[in-house]
């Protein structure tokens, strides 16, 4: 039975039992700040436990079911076993007070046993423990079923929250035999019972609370590659059809990263030096540092695996980032085995912390990490000296001209993002009362006419005669707004915003049509027709990955 399959005999299973198939979500999570990845099925159907009747109004019904894309990187560095990966898809069903336990438990038993074939070694059911009450019912219905082996647990079968609070519960677990003869978990089903108003962690130290629902929720998930190998009777994931029977731990580390890479990067993930984009970078560098080949046969491999099931493809970013980290690699690894410090190799060969630590780990040596921060800090503070004669913002001076460049400075900002790339971050700007200067991540050299669209973008919003607004708000409220920030900066608990914005488009609205927001001390104009006319004047390469423009106003 192969991939494709597996995947349509479960949403058709499910479809028959009265399921709403639901496509996967993006693996960027969509109103959801405190994870970085889709990590699990239920992620898209959060807010269904709390509020059940909005599965009715968005669903049509209280059950629903998917096939979910899931990137996890907690196991990051783990890859290369037979059951570990950074990407993975998750079978899952769920209902939102449309059934109940008995149902949860006697579907899974039907697909596994008759629609799958596959035998269930055991089950488990939680023993209970402080509020939560030993689940005994799930217990009877595993007997009645015809389960001999069924086994008590404890904090292992009680599962979530996702993220920094959410919908939790007991669970029960199902055991199958793989074709090595051990027993792998197939199937989780849990049983959304409560709200936890902290995370896991906090649960589990015992400052977070529990309040039960009034509505039980249904939650659970199938690993689909480690289902897949147990169907096929594989004795790893990488023999099945998802892969390409990759061996060696390196061949698999290869094919997992550049599998999440492409999944990513699909899915608008691009590489850089933050957040997602950062952990996109080290997946495709663990890539290139375990591959003997070039990445590229591999990605079109890969595509070739999923191809009719998802739509992939890299823009060619994969082979970018291999290009750059290659030679980064060749000079960093000679300096490494000559036993170069890491704060060095760091900042002259740009050499990641977090390699030097994977080399080191292998080696069976150690890296004082310690004192690789004190020398990175040592090194800022300079970096920060240097400009001493600087005021706020990079600006040399507040006479009128200066001032008006540092209004036209986030302009610019916001119409690279607009018109190149939405993920540019600023790296650097100086301003003086001649010019605006500023440095900004981006992986190519800006062609003639991305540039004359920036400056037609930024004298649009100059000749619209926007408002510049201050406002001060307390810090979390900025970083919810999405408001740009200095790299590396501090900030204290209150900070000043400055907004570009149209009011014409939004009436009384404090925030208006926002073109522009950064976090800021000033000062600036206060409409954009006092600008004048924005052109650039120079646009080069100051590092690798960092770009420069330097533009004036007439």
């Amino acid at each position: 039975m192969d991939s494709h399959t597996v995947r349509q005999k479960f949403l058709k299973f499910f479809k028959d039992k009265g399921h709403k198939i639901v496509p996967s979500s993006s693996l960027v999570p969509e109103g959801d700040i405190s994870v970085l990845f889709t990590t699990a099925g239920m992620q898209q159907f959060k807010g269904y436990y709390t509020a059940p009747e909005n599965a009715l109004r968005d669903f049509g019904t209280k059950n629903v079911v998917s096939v979910e894309k899931c990137v996890r990187t907690g196991d990051i560095d783990e890859v290369g076993d037979d059951t570990h990966h950074t990407f993975l898809e998750m079978l899952g069903n769920f209902s939102f007070g449309g059934y109940g336990r008995r149902e949860a438990i006697e579907y899974a038993h039907e697909f596994m046993t008759k629609e799958l074939g596959l035998e269930i070694s055991y089950v488990t059911y939680y023993k209970g423990e402080g509020v939560v009450l030993k689940d005994e019912e799930s217990k009877k219905i595993w007997e009645e079923l015809g389960i001999k082996d069924i086994r008590e647990d404890g904090a292992d079968v009680f599962w979530g929250p996702t993220g920094d609070e959410g919908p939790c519960g007991p669970t029960t677990e199902i055991y199958c035999k793989n074709a090595n003869g051990d027993d792998v978990e197939i199937w989780n089903i849990v049983f959304n019972e409560y709200f936890c108003d902290g995370s896991r962690e906090k649960l589990d130290q015992g400052v977070a609370t529990l309040k039960k629902l009034d509505t039980l929720g249904i939650d659970t998930g199938m690993g689909f590659e480690r289902l897949l190998a147990t169907v096929q009777n594989k004795k790893n994931n990488y023999e099945t059809d998802v892969f390409n029977s990759e061996k060696t731990r390196e061949e698999r580390i290869v094919a997992d990263h550049v599998k999440a890479s492409l999944f990513l990067i699909s899915d608008g993930v691009m590489p850089s030096n933050t957040g997602r984009g950062y952990v996109l970078r080290r997946l495709i560098r663990r890539a290139v540092r375990f591959s003997k080949t070039p990445l590229a046969k591999k990605v079109e491999k890969i595509k070739k695996i999923y191809e009719g099931v998802y739509a992939l493809d890299d823009r060619g970013e994969i082979q970018k980032e291999e290009n750059k980290f290659r030679e980064t690699l060749e000079k960093g690894m000679k300096e490494f085995k000559k036993g170069t410090d890491p704060f060095v190799l760091f900042t002259t060969y740009g050499f990641p912390l977090e390699l030097t630590l994977e080399l080191a780990k292998e080696r069976g040596t150690s890296v004082d990490v310690e004192d690789f921060n004190k020398k990175l800090a040592e090194h800022q503070k300079l970096s920060q000296t240097a400009s001493a004669g600087m005021f706020k913002g990079g600006l040399a001076n507040h006479e009128p001209q200066t001032i008006k460049l540092h209004t036209a400075h986030h302009l610019l900002l916001a119409g690279l993002q607009a018109v190149v790339d939405k993920n540019i971050k600023q790296r650097g700007s100086n301003i003086t009362e001649e010019r605006l200067r500023i440095d900004f991540l981006c992986d190519h050299k800006l062609e003639d006419v991305e540039k004359k669209k920036v400056e037609d973008w930024v004298n649009d919003k100059i000749s619209r005669g926007l408002d510049v607004v201050r406002r001060e708000m307390p810090l979390a409220e900025a970083e919810k707004l999405g408001a740009e920030m200095e790299f590396g900066a501090k900030y204290p608990e209150t900070v000043s915003v400055y907004f570009i914005e149209d009011p014409a488009k939004d009436g009384a609205s404090k925030n208006g049509n926002i073109i522009s927001k950064e976090f800021c001390g000033g000062p600036h104009v206060k409409n954009t027709s006092e600008l004048g006319v924005f052109k650039i004047q120079k646009e080069e390469a100051v590092a690798s990955g960092i770009r420069r423009i330097k533009a004036v106003l007439t």
